[in-house]
């Protein structure tokens, strides 16, 4: 990529005649080169979502108060003020009946 020395701006082809790259203050380079103008467009590669639930949550022993299975998934939220203690969240492991515990 070239910049004018004026003005910073990227230097251009003319539209008449691309081996010409000028400036719109003015300045044109002295040097004749070809140069292309254009977007580089990189394939994107797709990830393919198998299952959607991954178990990467900690399952402690806990009692579902729904079906009463003993494993459920947990983390914790700050959903009060920040002086307070956080809330744990659980989702049991069997019904998916999701509870609080503060």
């Amino acid at each position: 990529m070239l910049f004018c020395p004026k003005c910073k701006s990227i230097l251009l082809p003319k539209e008449n005649d691309p081996k010409k790259i000028s400036c719109s203050c003015g300045y044109t380079l002295r040097q004749q080169k070809t140069i292309k103008v254009g977007e580089k467009t990189e394939k994107v590669k797709r990830v393919e979502i198998i299952d959607k639930t991954l178990e990467i949550l900690p399952k402690p022993d806990t009692k579902c108060p729904k079906c009463s299975h003993n494993k459920a998934y947990y983390w914790l939220a700050q959903t009060r003020a920040a002086d307070e203690a956080e809330t744990q969240f659980f989702r049991c492991i069997k019904c998916s009946n999701q509870w609080r515990q503060y």
